[in-house]
């Protein structure tokens, strides 16, 4: 006789594994609609589970009916911030999609009149890595001139990294290498294997925990708004409001940058297209 196959056990410090009912799917989808404009489909499920088990763990939760009532509560603004931190994606790189860069320095920084400010907004900056790759741009470009990067996300946490400003060597390679020489001071001792935004740039670059799908705070006037690879988690009408903000920012002719899988049609009547994901304010 066969005996059955027995479960491989749970690593060690794992939280147990709780099942997300469908109808308390729909309650986490309501809250991050309503919180921060995520659109979650039934793919997303998966990622509820890997990412909120442990917060059960945490307060010994059977159940995500249990962590919810938790969030409803008005003492609970700090585990609230956490959950949705742990919804949001935050993936992000060195200079990535290149070709905004290219444009930036092909089309818009020679075009600066001297003696005129010069402001960008990374409007959901994850971990840093875009508003200092815009800094290092603007550094070369621009000089002691007078420019600054302004950045924000709605996950406090990834805030935290970014106003740090150390990084991993491994995932450096994107940085162009005299980028990497003039605005990186390479770790040492027990920071061997990081390296550290040179504090000059870091004082260009100011950060701000910010809720897109909310009214805005008074952040003044943009050049640039990049709001890249974000727009894809909301749905048509947070799209078109969230984008009817920003452009309440946006100097008329300055230039709003979207990620280069992502399209503002429809969206906007206020916005024409430049170059692809490239647009600029038409009033």
């Amino acid at each position: 006789m066969h005996s059955a196959m027995a479960k491989p056990p749970r690593p060690a410090g794992a939280p147990p594994a709780v099942t997300l009912t469908r109808g308390e799917f729909e309650r986490v989808r309501a809250l991050a609609l309503r919180l921060a404009g995520l659109s979650m489909s039934e793919a997303k499920k998966a990622l509820v589970v890997g990412r909120w088990s442990r917060r059960l763990y945490h307060y010994g939760f059977t159940s995500f009916s249990q962590y919810l009532d938790l969030l409803a509560r008005d003492d609970q603004r700090a585990e609230l911030q956490i959950a949705i931190d742990l919804l949001t994606t935050n993936e992000t790189s060195w200079f990535r999609e290149r070709q905004h860069f290219d444009y930036l320095r092909r089309e818009v920084l020679p075009k600066i009149p001297r003696g005129a400010g010069f402001r960008v907004w990374s409007a959901a900056c994850s971990t840093g890595e875009e508003p200092y790759s815009i800094a290092m741009l603007l550094a070369d470009e621009l000089g002691e001139r007078d420019w600054e990067v302004f950045a924000s996300d709605i996950s406090t946490s990834v805030l935290e990294t970014a106003r740090s400003g150390l990084y991993s060597l491994d995932r450096a390679g994107a940085i162009p290498q005299e980028y990497l020489h003039r605005y990186c001071l390479k770790g040492a001792g027990p920071q061997t294997g990081r390296f550290l935004i040179e504090r000059s740039l870091r004082e260009r670059v100011r950060f701000a925990h910010i809720n897109l799908n909310e009214p805005l705070r008074d952040v003044g006037q943009f050049d640039v708004i990049f709001l890249r690879n974000v727009m894809i988690y909301f749905n048509a009408a947070t799209k078109a409001q969230v984008v009817s903000r920003l452009l309440g920012t946006l100097k008329p002719g300055g230039r709003f940058i979207v990620g280069r899988c992502e399209t503002l049609n429809g969206v906007t009547d206020r916005l024409s297209m430049l170059d692809a994901s490239v647009y600029a304010r038409s009033s």
